[in-house]
């Protein structure tokens, strides 16, 4: 038997030294693993030691710079205090900064454009410097008079060098698209709109491989920034191989957008108070998407994304900016004894827009939302005339004035002018 043993434990000797070497990669593994994971529970032990946490926590602290550089976009509803609070500046150096401010600015009217810069000394939570920016050309920077506790005081002036910029694109998908691709501001994106929303339906009017063209203003520092922009001296919207130009003419008490035969763009109303909205739901009759049941539609619904602007399509007073119920927030604006208009599903109004406020026709009141009974983001838009709601989009609007006598020669000689400049300046381009 042994015999025959020794002859299978020959005849076998690989398989019998493979399992070997098995087993011993196995145990020896085994045996690695179980150390490894006793290395890091005990470090992990370490890690979670209370006395350690202190410890890394004190010497971390101790790594924190002393002077904190803070840099502050305001946004809407905050106030000085609170700004400042946020940051632990001292309550005393609070009431010093805003004594030395209000003889030059009005803290208690901030807005969303305006930028807080300080550098904060974290050891006792007082501020070094300070830059208050009132506007894109003025700033307020303080300086700390260690001796004194108080604070010393320039008026930081940026000088703006003016630039006439012309720019010009295809519409593919949109207005609004198609001028950011340029790079237009949207400021000056907001004032084209607004000059052609007197006559042109942005969603019905524009086809693929419309063009259009655009001559403005703009105001740019010693690094070639753009700090504002100004009047659009020229614009074109060409719309199915039609142009429709623009010249604007600066005579005192004429000023504005006329074409080429001097008569002005201005009407009582604007077409359509938004830009790049598509029309969801005509004046008329419909079913109603939330009630369910047929009733007459006394408006004009524009889809857009959230978020885009509403302008005021006429000059008038603002009656009320606030809830309405199933019109969510809505704006009502009376623009004279004729003509009335309604904003409704707002996400929010713009500042300062509130109940007696006079607004300008073009003027941003507000922005697309889905608020009150909406399915998503729209304008609900509404034209009252003489106190009956009527369809804005077949409304029948009183031309604008036409340029005579002196008024008209002066404009003829302004537009040659304008027309040899947007010469040059294509030329420049290509």
């Amino acid at each position: 038997m042994i015999n025959n043993l020794q002859k299978i434990l020959k005849k076998n000797t690989e398989i019998i030294a493979l399992f070997i070497l098995i087993l011993i990669s196995v145990i020896s593994t085994s045996y690695f693993n179980y150390n490894k994971d006793r290395i890091i529970k005990n470090y992990v032990e370490s890690i979670n030691n209370i006395y350690f946490k202190k410890t890394l926590n004190h010497f971390i602290d101790n790594l924190e710079p002393r002077f904190n550089k803070v840099s502050h976009n305001i946004s809407a509803g905050e106030t000085f205090d609170t700004i400042l609070k946020k940051y632990n500046v001292n309550k005393d150096e609070i009431k010093i900064i805003k004594e030395t401010l209000s003889k030059k600015v009005n803290l208690n009217k901030l807005n969303t454009t305006q930028k807080i810069r300080f550098i904060l000394d974290q050891s006792s939570n007082k501020i070094k410097e300070f830059t208050f920016q009132i506007s894109n050309t003025e700033k307020i920077y303080l300086t700390k008079n260690t001796e004194t506790n108080k604070f010393n005081q320039k008026l930081l002036l940026t000088k703006l060098k003016k630039d006439i910029i012309y720019k010009e694109n295809k519409i593919l998908q949109s207005l609004y698209k198609s001028a950011v691709d340029r790079k237009i501001p949207i400021g000056v994106i907001v004032e084209f709109a607004r000059v052609y929303g007197f006559q042109v339906d942005f969603q019905r009017d524009i086809r693929k491989n419309d063009s259009f063209q655009v001559m403005y203003e703009a105001f740019v520092d010693d690094n070639g920034k753009i700090i504002e922009t100004g009047n659009i001296l020229f614009a074109n919207l060409k719309l199915s191989g039609q142009n429709n130009s623009f010249y604007y003419f600066d005579k005192k008490g004429s000023e504005g957008h006329y074409d080429k035969n001097g008569k002005s763009v201005k009407k009582a109303l604007m077409k359509t108070p938004i830009n790049g909205a598509r029309l969801s739901s005509p004046f008329g009759m419909r079913k109603h998407p939330i009630d369910g049941f047929t009733k007459m539609h006394k408006g004009t619904d524009f889809a857009a994304p959230m978020g885009t602007p509403i302008m005021a399509s006429g000059d008038g007073v603002v009656k009320k900016a606030s809830w309405c119920g199933g019109g969510g927030n809505c704006i009502v604006i009376k623009h004279n004894s004729t003509y009335q208009t309604i904003y409704a599903h707002m996400s929010k109004f713009a500042n300062g827009i509130r109940s007696g406020v006079r607004v300008k026709q073009g003027q941003i009141i507000g922005y697309v939302g889905s608020t009150g009974k909406s399915t998503g983001p729209h304008l609900h838009y509404e034209v009252v005339v003489n106190g009956k709601k009527i369809n804005s989009q077949t409304l029948k609007l009183p031309s604008g004035k036409i340029l005579k006598g002196e008024d008209r020669k002066i404009f003829e000689t302004s537009k040659i002018k304008l027309d040899v400049l947007k010469s040059e300046k294509i030329v420049g381009i290509n």
